[in-house]
């Protein structure tokens, strides 16, 4: 299937009558929604099937923490999807801290807006002999474009290079200097 049959798939959306008399919309191949319910100070999820089913499951109370452990780990794992670079793994999940000390639970991050931003704020505290922290608010407002903007401007450029290559010397195992000196 290309890359548009794809996208055509997954703009699709059945409406479904789930046996309970709701309607709710399956986008795509979605079989099953989840939705977090909270009522009468308890915690539950219902799950919506393409098949019309529907299940809802309370928490029981003696669980209730290690349910919110549960959910706190897959949240903070969830913000590093896709993100090779540890040192940026470690500034995603800073910042989704950040933002849930701040009660925001639903903030969107534009996708991969953490990839290479490890070395991007090394860069720019050397630059800039700010602090790291001052640094990451600095960044923390500026898009992916922005900060790859920054990444290419003529003076952190370099800066930016020298990093990354020391940071590469750093993950090989392989001694190159002694590999170029046998040739």
């Amino acid at each position: 299937m290309s890359a548009v049959e794809k996208e055509v798939v997954a703009k699709v959306v059945e409406t479904v009558t789930l046996k309970d008399g709701r309607s709710v919309d399956f986008a795509g191949k979605r079989k099953m929604l989840k939705e977090t319910i909270i009522e009468d100070g308890r915690v539950g999820i219902r799950l919506d099937f393409r098949n019309g089913e529907t299940r809802t499951f309370w928490v029981p109370a003696e669980l209730l923490l290690k349910f919110a452990g549960h959910g706190a780990e897959q949240k903070y794992g969830d913000e590093t999807a896709g993100v090779e670079d540890i040192d940026d793994m470690v500034l995603a999940v800073d910042d989704l801290d950040g933002r849930i000390q701040n009660l925001e639970w639903t903030i969107k991050r534009e996708g991969g807006s953490m990839a290479g931003t490890s070395v991007l704020l090394r860069a720019l505290i050397e630059f800039s002999g700010r602090s790291q922290e001052q640094v990451k608010e600095f960044l923390k407002s500026k898009t992916q474009a922005e900060k790859l903007a920054l990444r290419n401007s003529a003076k952190v450029k370099p800066i930016v290079e020298r990093l990354e290559a020391e940071k590469l010397s750093k993950g090989t195992k392989i001694d190159t200097d002694a590999l170029l000196a046998t040739m």
